[in-house]
């Protein structure tokens, strides 16, 4: 006989199979009783759950992949079939032993859009709405002896809309007047999805408790002295399930993770109370005091220190009856329109935060979510230094697991409800202005997408909606659901005590949310221009110099602005066929301007041009004439980083005097787009990605491309003192031709300091393409805090002679050492370019992270080395290093190099590992330098990885590791 289950939550995601519920003949009751589906039965297949049907139509190669090439116009759309069409059943089975006075209840945190559920020939409904979640009470139909068969019945969006020929901001906007995701009818950057993601999109699980249960507690943290007192508040919700009042325990265990399993825990607090029968209770724990807790700092600011929460309820004569556990950080986050710059100025635990992220949709266009990607996701989003992401609001409220991996990483989010003005009331045809059909509803999902969310450290702020507010009455529901506790209403002091503040107000853990502001709109208050007007963007490329100027944006925080994206050649080949693989045609306009033309499964993935004809001349001419694609994509490349590079340190440039933050439009897209993104949808980064990793460096030294002027960027905590700058200018040959040290300099905390105007290219005979290599280091021990490298022409010029320069050879010394744990690799690799000439001249005293020695020959010298430090954590099969020399007779830069990693021995198209972390890659090494790039990926099993390396100077790659 099975052992009853254990108190906790059982997730159901295997064993799914699903069907058109026109060509299922059974009702649900005889689904789930006399009539089970079986995977070899059509029209029954395998399920994607949690996913959506077109998810599961593509995993069964029913439909073609709609993300490759021109395949989604040969799927039908629900606004051509009907939702009939896309009405799907999902049906599984599962066994579930109960003891006495145990309870079972059947959660799905989202499905879209309503449906009907069937377990054991018992019907319950699921209601609209595509952010909400559903728990149905199933402890008396359950058959606890055996198996349990559960259909459910998903319907479509109620108005699915139609896609018109021209396409537009969400098609004809009939998406709005239901409470879902709106990109989902095709957006300027994405395809209509043809299922308009129906699905039981999210997690679908079994909690079993006794007969007390936990519902969503709220966790808020306040400080006070300084920030070295702390006080945990917690208000929670409990159900008694039983027909007798329940004795309960109520315990919270507050401790960190010290290593693997191990915990220390700080606080252990037990109350007592009485549950009436059937009934539920909030109730508001005594606060825990806490002593200089380990503080939540975003990215770039500290550690993301994170604590274990977990609430316990024990029930007399029963034991355990249900516990609930969560990480949480203490920290404070305020925010207020700065009266110097108008834009909207961000603190966390009182050190204000200079923002520098991007805009978000969602990971997958699909909604095939998993731990997995968002993991990868968000750690690209902290490895580009970034330290917020917005949550568009035509996208979706993300998920608990997007949030635990910015909780990790230190990412703050800027979460928007689910309005846009593009499908709420403005657009061809005009859309619905009074946002959704029933605003109940609306208030509904994001009520309980607020106690969904609230208690993660990395949530900064909500929005109402996307470049308009939602109608009157909701917004006007938000402001007062989501008011702020008064000690967190600015500018309270921290110097008060909690006997101070509380006795006049209530706990703030009794609020919905209190801790955190509620933005009407994205172009509001401290946004943009603040008043709702369409001040954001531009979404083009530019000169780079442009992000320097005085009149590029006038407004504090930009919360989007946009430009190029264009992918590797690889990703191309692997999302398109062949007739996609052809570049832009380049069309000289009239007035000296080219236009580039696509070719039609381009324009369908929504290139976006690298020239704006009238404007900016075409910038992967500047490099030549492109022969092929990949040439065309690698100058692409050079273009992206520096464009994104420029735009960072541009917006930094006028760190706090003009500007308080800006987000890019967009990090990434959601399928196989061609615009605006950092990595693709396969996960290769592109050189706009490591322009960024550049520019958002906490401590940076950088060329403001307008005024010459070499800038240091200092946005942590600390005032640095004793630092100087080399600057080092390189020809083609390898000659330096200009060397200057900035020495016994100081740069301020949060501040962006011009040190001195770099000569060069006012010098006499300046080379009309050079090489500029800036590096900030401190002069007591020359460890390097920065390290900036640029192309360069004259003004008027062009990048043409770096065309010749692809066919110089230059000597490379490569060391590379792996580690691996299991299926996952660190390769730490030494780039040394062993080319100089003999009146070079470049700083040798030490790089940050670099460790030029071999590999140790020995175990005692491995415990002395930095590559020692890390055996300890990897168990290794080969620690020995491999050294790969490269000849080349000339001196010269190393310009543009890119690794990559790939399955060895692979007989296929694409054979890149994707995806792979590295700490840098675009990189450029002078004459005598070298440089440390350390890579992190997990290997398929089976699989023997090959670090490649490809560059300008380079025209095949080298498997170097």
């Amino acid at each position: 006989m099975a052992a009853a289950e254990g108190i906790g939550k059982r997730v159901l995601d295997e064993g799914w199979l699903a069907a058109r519920s026109t060509e299922v003949h059974f009702t649900g009751a005889e689904l789930t009783t006399s009539h089970p589906p079986t995977s070899d039965q059509p029209p029954w297949m395998e399920a994607v759950v949690p996913g959506t049907v077109l998810a599961t139509l593509v995993k069964n190669k029913l439909v073609p992949d709609p993300f490759y090439g021109l395949e989604n116009q040969a799927i039908l759309d629900i606004g051509n079939s009907g939702r009939e069409y896309y009405t799907f059943w999902f049906y599984t089975t599962f066994e579930c032993k109960l003891s006495t006075n145990q309870h079972v209840d059947l959660n799905f945190r989202a499905i879209n859009y309503s449906g009907e559920v069937y377990l054991n020939g018992h019907k319950e409904l699921l209601p609209k709405g595509m952010f909400r979640r559903h728990s149905i009470d199933i402890t008396d139909i359950l058959n606890s002896n055996g198996k349990n068969l559960l259909a459910v019945l998903i319907y479509p969006p109620d108005h699915p809309g139609k896609i018109p020929p021209e396409g537009g901001q969400g098609g004809d906007h009939e998406i709005g007047k239901d409470v879902a995701a709106q990109y989902v009818e095709g957006w300027d950057w994405m395809a209509p999805i043809r299922d308009r993601n129906t699905g039981i999109w999210d997690e679908v699980s079994l909690s079993i408790t006794g007969p007390v249960k936990i519902i969503d507690p709220h966790l808020v943290s306040t400080f006070f002295d300084n920030y070295t007192r702390a006080y945990l508040h917690t208000t929670v919700e409990l159900v008694n399930k039983s027909s007798w009042v329940a004795e309960c325990s109520v315990k919270i265990q507050v401790g960190t993770e010290l290593e693997g399993d191990v915990f220390l825990v700080e606080h252990v607090q037990t109350q007592h109370l009485s549950i009436p029968a059937g009934s539920n209770v909030l109730y508001t724990l005594p606060e825990l005091f806490f002593y200089k807790p380990n503080l939540w700092w975003p990215n770039g600011m500290g550690k993301q220190s994170l604590y274990n929460v977990q609430i316990t309820v024990d029930a007399n004569y029963h034991g355990e009856s249900d516990s609930w556990s969560q990480h949480f950080g203490f920290r404070k986050i305020e925010s207020h329109i700065d009266t110097d710059t108008g834009g909207r100025l961000f603190k966390v635990n009182g050190e204000p935060i200079f923002i520098r992220g991007g805009n978000w949709i969602l990971s997958d266009g699909l909604l095939r979510l998993s731990k997995k990607r968002y993991r990868t996701d968000i750690k690209f989003h902290a490895d580009m230094n970034f330290n917020m992401m917005r949550c568009w609001g035509g996208g979706i409220a993300e998920r608990p697991e997007f949030y635990h991996y910015c909780d990790i990483c230190g990412v703050l989010v800027w979460q928007e409800f689910w309005i846009t003005g593009d499908v709420d009331g403005r657009g061809v045809p005009v859309s619905n202005p009074n946002g959704p059909l029933d605003h109940d509803l609306f208030l509904l999902c994001a009520r309980d997408t607020v106690k969904l969310l609230r208690n993660h450290p990395s949530l900064a702020l909500w929005v109402g909606g996307n470049e308009q507010v939602p109608p009157e009455d909701i917004n006007t529901a938000l402001k007062n659901d989501l008011q702020l506790h008064p000690y967190f209403e600015s500018p309270v002091n921290c110097k008060h005590s909690v006997e101070e503040i509380f006795p006049i107000s209530k706990d703030p853990s009794q609020y919905l949310d209190g801790t955190r502001i509620y933005i009407q709109g994205s172009m509001w208050d401290g946004f943009a221009n603040g008043k709702g007007d369409f001040t954001d963007g531009p979404y083009e490329i530019q000169y780079p110099e442009n992000f320097f100027k005085d009149d590029f944006y006038k407004y504090g925080f930009n919360p989007e602005v946009g430009s190029v994206g264009m992918p590797v050649a690889a990703t191309v080949r692997a999302t398109m066929p062949q007739e996609g693989w052809q570049i832009p045609l380049f069309n000289t306009l009239p007035n000296g301007y080219i236009e580039e033309v696509p070719n039609p499964i381009w324009q369908y993935h929504t290139y976006i041009p690298y020239s704006k004809p009238g404007l900016v001349h075409d910038q992967i001419l500047l490099y030549g004439t492109p022969k092929d694609l990949d040439d065309f994509c690698l100058k692409a490349q050079l273009v992206n980083y520096i464009q994104y590079r420029a735009l960072l340190e541009g917006w930094t440039s006028r760190m706090w005097s003009k500007y308080t933050g800006v987000l890019i439009w967009k990090t990434q897209n959601p399928w196989t787009g061609l615009r605006g993104q950092f990595y693709d949808h396969l996960h290769e980064q592109t050189a706009g990605f490591y322009g960024c990793r550049c520019a958002a460096e906490p401590i940076h030294v950088q060329l403001n491309l307008s005024t010459y002027w070499i800038e240091v960027v200092n946005t942590t905590s600390n005032d640095l003192s004793g630092m100087a700058i080399e600057v080092s200018v390189w020809d083609l040959e390898g000659a330096c031709q200009y060397y200057q040290v900035f020495d016994k300099f100081a740069a301020p905390s949060k501040r962006t300091t011009p040190t001195f105007e770099m000569k060069y290219p006012k010098s006499e005979s300046p080379e009309p393409v050079y090489f500029l290599l800036l590096k900030l280091y401190k002069m007591s021990d020359y460890e390097i805090l920065s390290r900036n490298f640029y192309w360069l022409h004259l003004p008027g010029g062009n990048y043409k002679l770096l065309e010749p320069y692809k066919q110089r050879q230059i000597p490379l010394k490569i060391t590379s050492l792996t580690f691996i744990r299991g299926s996952s690799y660190e390769v730490r690799m030494h780039i040394e370019n062993t080319s100089k000439k003999p009146d070079s001249r470049i700083l040798r005293h030490g790089n940050r992270n670099l460790d030029t020695s071999v590999c140790p020959k020995s175990e005692e010298e491995a415990d002395k080395s930095l590559f020692g430090k890390m055996l300890k954590h990897f168990s290794h099969k080969d620690s020995c290093a491999r050294v790969v020399e490269i000849s080349g007779s000339e001196t010269g830069v190393a310009f543009f190099l890119q690794l990559s990693v790939h399955a060895s021995g692979e007989d296929k198209k694409d054979t890149r590992i994707l995806p792979v972390h590295y700490s840098d890659n675009y990189f450029s090494v002078v004459p005598g330098e070298v440089m440390t790039v350390i890579l992190n990926f997990d290997v398929p099993e089976g699989v023997t990885p090959q670090v490649m390396i490809n560059g300008w100077n380079f025209q095949s790659r080298l498997t170097v590791g």
